[in-house]
């Protein structure tokens, strides 16, 4: 008979081949170890580097990142991590949450299926009319991902495809802290950005320090007195 213990790890793990069955994302238990894939170390994600695809971070109000963005020229994916249970889904909630809010804005929503289980279609009122948007969930072992196709990439196989193939080749890391559910798991700008980010912070302080050094330096008289 299992204890306690056996029963979390056998259903821990059971959970996280589910997420993997070849292609991602992936839980950090199971990703691949040599794929030849490059990753950005995004703290709570680990994003491929694609050609063609624009890296962009949402920030919240505190300067902490709220959602990843990846973007090409006519279509964009938004992505959020956020904490779950060990094995429970909690994306048919999630998906009835935003259809309601949806609804409650003046818009319409479907569900279809698609190649990462039950997605949600969404047709959101704006100035311009009905946008539409594409979200998707994917349940994973104390972890939950949402996505948010925004663009062509929402009606188009071809746009979505480069952004879908980001997606087969994502991994979450889920810490260790206990978290409750569906508190935003922590994101972090990867190394390679917060280093560009710091030089050009400290390039932009050395030039205002320079513009007010130059405010105030005493310049020669144009008529020097002579004793």
């Amino acid at each position: 008979m299992f204890g306690r213990r056996d029963k979390d790890a056998v259903a821990e793990s059971t959970a996280a081949e589910a997420v993997a069955p070849g292609t991602g994302p992936y839980d950090a238990a199971n990703a691949p170890v040599e794929d030849g894939i490059q990753r950005l170390d995004l703290g709570s994600l680990l994003l491929p580097a694609l050609a063609d695809l624009e890296l962009r971070m949402q920030a919240n109000d505190d300067g902490s990142i709220a959602a990843v963005i990846i973007a090409s020229p006519d279509s964009a994916l938004q992505l959020g991590v956020f904490a779950a249970p060990r094995t429970e889904s909690i994306w048919d909630e999630v998906r009835a949450d935003i259809a309601e809010s949806v609804i409650g804005d003046g818009g319409k929503t479907e569900e279809a299926e698609g190649e990462f289980g039950t997605e949600l279609i969404a047709r959101v009122p704006t100035p311009e009319g009905l946008a539409e948007l594409r979200f998707i969930g994917v349940d994973g072992p104390k972890w939950f991902l949402r996505g948010l196709f925004q663009g062509k990439a929402v009606t188009d196989e071809a746009a979505a495809e480069p952004l879908v193939e980001a997606l087969r080749h994502l991994v979450v890391v889920r810490d260790r802290e206990a978290r409750p559910v569906r508190e935003p798991l922590p994101l972090r700008l990867p190394k390679e950005f917060a280093e560009q980010a710091a030089q050009q912070q400290a390039a932009q302080a050395a030039q205002e320090a320079a513009q007010q050094s130059g405010g105030t330096e005493r310049r020669p008289s144009p008529n020097p007195r002579t004793t």
